[in-house]
């Protein structure tokens, strides 16, 4: 028979890397979640059009990278590329915007892009994102980028920096555009890349082709064309950020890839993993909402990428999360000790303490090298002998040391250690 595999470009994690997973992912919404921001669980594919006019028809990700297909009911629907226009859809639709403002949500999961599969680059990448909609506040863009570097340092993270820019606002980017166009069609470029500078000419700077990066070496960068307003707001954000004490580098070449970007943009780079080096970015997004149907209110959002802060993670060679499936493991000797194990393992359960037991009727050193594997730092060793007695075996599994216990005092005498 045919062995299925995953998809190309889809990575599986297992334990015990799976719980490495978690607690990045985990970790990541938690100092989210410290400064006010809720959960939102989003769908997992939309209207391909919401994408389309919210990321920019100009953009690799709309252009090439979408997972797009018809439903059922012949609607052209996406897997999300990303999630901030699902985000702002869902504002919209839901009204939160007519509540106290910034509206602050957090969200986690995958997301899809066609790409070519290599380190760090997936077809499924799992994301953490949040979102501040509704206030033009260089605080509170300080406030984002410092949530997502007390993330990343909250797992151990140290080898990485963040790079930001500004890109500036209405009243600079039109002239900024025609500037930039200028020196741009002054260039040899492929009618592709032409006519991506026709539609969108931050996009070129972003080619990552050496021979354009040549060409478009001394073109000029949006911070030398700020409007008074917006390097206002660009100089008190990073007065903010070193109020905070997030260190940052200031790049004036950076482009981010998604069409919505505004005023300020970073990113969060790690050296340790070679031409994927981006773990995590974002930036403001005034016009968006707008945009899209809605209100016009500003926001500013990042994504981290659980994938890529694992692999950073192990260039610096760290880990995080316990690799431990549960604290307890029951070792019945006999029927009658399977259902006593088995009751007190519910039991414990309810307490909150993880438990698991050797199953199969396994002899006793097979059951004891399954609790080994376990993670577990007690052991329940009941037989036959031990529950006509009345007693159950409490084994501490670093030390060896085994002791019998009245069975109705199991359970106190487990959660005093545990909690000891």
């Amino acid at each position: 028979m045919t062995q299925f595999q995953a998809p190309k470009g889809v990575p599986d994690y297992l334990p015990p890397e799976s719980a490495q997973f978690v607690a990045v992912r985990d970790g990541l919404i938690a100092t989210a979640r410290r400064a006010g921001y809720a959960d939102i669980e989003l769908p997992i594919f939309e209207d391909t059009a919401l994408f389309a006019r919210g990321v920019g028809e100009s953009t690799d990700v709309v252009s090439k990278e979408m997972y797009t297909f018809a439903d059922r009911g012949d609607r052209s629907v996406t897997l999300r590329p990303e999630g901030t226009a699902g985000v702002i859809r869902a504002v919209i639709e839901h009204g939160l915007d007519r509540g106290p403002l910034p509206v602050k949500l957090v969200y986690a999961g995958p997301f899809f892009r066609y790409e070519r599969p290599q380190a760090g680059r997936y077809r499924q990448l799992q994301q953490v994102g949040v979102e501040a909609i509704g206030v033009d506040d260089p605080a509170l863009d300080a406030e984002v980028i410092a949530v997502a570097d007390a993330g990343f340092r909250s797992l151990g993270l140290d080898g990485f920096r963040l790079e930001i820019t500004s890109l500036g606002d209405d009243t600079c980017r039109p002239q900024y555009r025609e500037l930039l166009q200028e020196f741009l069609f002054k260039l040899d470029l492929d009618e592709e890349t032409r006519r991506r500078a026709e539609i969108n000419p931050l996009r070129v700077l972003d080619d990552k082709r050496p021979h354009v990066r040549e060409m478009t070496a001394d073109a000029p960068v949006m911070l030398d064309h700020l409007s008074d307003s917006a390097k206002q707001h660009f100089d008190t954000v990073l007065a903010h950020l070193d109020a905070l004490g997030v260190p940052y580098a200031i790049n004036p070449r950076m482009v981010r890839g998604l069409d919505y970007y505004t005023k300020t943009t970073f990113e969060f780079v790690h050296d340790g993993l070679g031409a994927q080096s981006g773990i995590g970015g974002g930036g403001r997004y005034d016009g968006l909402m707008r945009q899209l149907g809605g209100k016009d209110l500003s926001g500013i959002g990042f994504g981290l990428g659980v994938d890529r802060t694992m692999l950073a993670l192990k260039a610096e060679g760290k880990t995080v999360g316990s690799t431990a499936r549960v604290d307890v493991f029951g070792v019945p000797l006999g029927e009658q000790a399977k259902m006593r194990l088995s009751v007190l393992a519910a039991q414990l359960r309810a307490a909150g303490v993880r438990v698991d037991l050797a199953y199969g009727d396994r002899g006793v050193k097979g059951a004891m090298r399954a609790a080994d594997r376990s993670g577990a730092s007690i052991a329940l060793v009941a037989g036959d002998r031990d529950l006509e007695a009345g007693t159950i075996g409490v084994k501490d599994l670093s030390s060896g040391e085994q002791v019998d216990v009245a069975v109705d005092d199991v359970v106190a005498e487990v959660l005093s250690r545990l909690r000891g």
